[in-house]
């Protein structure tokens, strides 16, 4: 009885004893509360470290993916570093016309050379081929007839 008065607030210094099975209740009442009171404590306390546990996780990977992000960017800002270097190190946009045109030039060039050495290969085959026909004799003569008398 004086647990049961000091968890509810009174300061009672008299208290007239109970009988024996009203404070066997009072005592298994109270014992009771204090089971279903410490278990629902217990399963606060689960569930905020269970909450907070998770919460932790999020973070950890939050931050995990963060970092691996501004990683990823920042080789990319290498890469784009390096190419931006390549790039003002290649030759200016006229540099590049004018090989073009050279190029050109020169294949232009090697084609006509090419063309020229097989149209003189050609001709020489059609002269030879020419010649063969006029200077070669025909090898049965033709018969001629002669001419009958007309009557």
């Amino acid at each position: 009885m004086r647990t049961k008065m000091c968890i509810m607030g009174f300061h009672a210094e008299a208290i007239k004893p109970l009988n024996e099975d009203a404070a066997a209740e009072l005592g298994a009442n109270l014992l009771g509360e204090a089971i279903i009171f410490a278990a629902a404590g217990g399963c606060l306390l689960l569930e905020f470290w269970r909450q907070k546990s998770s919460k932790h996780r999020k973070e950890v990977a939050r931050v995990a993916t963060v970092l691996s992000l501004r990683e990823n960017v920042d080789n990319l800002e290498e890469m784009l570093e390096e190419l931006q270097v390549q790039v003002q190190a290649a030759l200016p946009r006229n540099a590049l016309d004018e090989l073009r045109a050279e190029l050109r030039a020169e294949l232009r060039a090697e084609l006509q050379a090419e063309l020229r050495a097989e149209l003189q290969v050609e001709m020489q085959e059609f002269r030879t081929q020419i010649c063969k026909d006029c200077y070669e004799p025909e090898l049965e003569p033709k018969l001629q007839c002669p001419e009958t008398p007309k009557e």
